[in-house]
């Protein structure tokens, strides 16, 4: 989706947010040849904080690109907001139920229709006490298997700065410095054609988190840690979890 078809409500958008970020933040941007490239790209960002969706989405445009979040449909059925998030091409999803298998098939269309759909792996903002990255969710495996299409590991660093999560501070002074670099597609072609089960989608997204996390240590420095792991649930929690976990 190039800019020169964005139509009124993205292009509202973008007035409404570019010149914020523009300020807001001092921007060191690399790889962004790795999102110039035709038909659907699923990106995979590493999740630091709740300022991360604004910072991406504008590595993304600026890319080139369109971003398509995933979203909880539940804020897609609130008048007026979930009419404007549908027109800007944002996806919903049944998040943690049954349901999100079927938003799936959302997914996949977006990617057929040569989307560039944001799939932040880890499910949250990370746990890791130094904000590395930590083990993620199967979603982005799943549609990955089901499409076929590239996998792009996007490593962020800097938006911590203006929203801390392990200190809930907001930052609005301007010029704060981010660091977004995208990489090379994830080589996840010893996959192709496999039957989803637990164990592929697990190995493909350890995969797709060591790509990202030692993307990140190249822009932070010094050795990154093991896959923060997260704590242990009950044994229905992750019944649930894993029936849910399309997205």
């Amino acid at each position: 989706m190039t800019r020169r078809r964005l139509g009124f409500w993205r292009r509202f958008a973008v007035v409404l947010v570019k010149p914020v970020m523009t300020v807001w933040t001092r921007r060191t941007w690399r790889g962004m040849e790795q999102l110039r490239r035709d038909g659907g790209i699923i990106i995979v960002p590493n999740h630091l904080s709740h300022a991360d969706p604004l910072v991406s989405a504008h590595f993304v445009y600026d890319a080139g690109r369109w971003p398509q979040f995933l979203g909880k449909a539940s804020v897609f059925r609130v008048p007026v907001v979930g009419w404007i998030l549908h027109r800007c091409r944002q996806i919903p999803v049944e998040r943690g139920t049954v349901d999100a298998v079927k938003s799936l098939d959302s997914l996949v269309a977006a990617l057929a229709e040569g989307g560039a759909v944001v799939i932040y792996p880890e499910g949250t903002t990370t746990r890791e006490p130094e904000l590395w990255p930590m083990r993620g969710k199967t979603g982005a495996a799943r549609l990955a298997l089901a499409t076929g299409a590239p996998v792009i590991p996007v490593a962020m660093w800097g938006p911590e700065r203006i929203f801390d999560p392990r200190t809930n501070r907001l930052s609005l002074r301007p010029r704060i410095p981010v660091t977004v670099v995208a990489g090379p597609p994830v080589d996840l072609d010893r996959w192709a054609g496999s039957t989803p089960s637990k164990a592929i989608l697990e190995e493909m997204t350890d995969a797709i988190m060591i790509r990202l996390r030692d993307q990140l240590a190249e822009i932070r420095g010094g050795t990154p840690p093991p896959l923060w792991e997260r704590p242990a649930r009950p044994a229905a929690a992750r019944s649930r979890q894993d029936e849910g976990d399309a997205a």
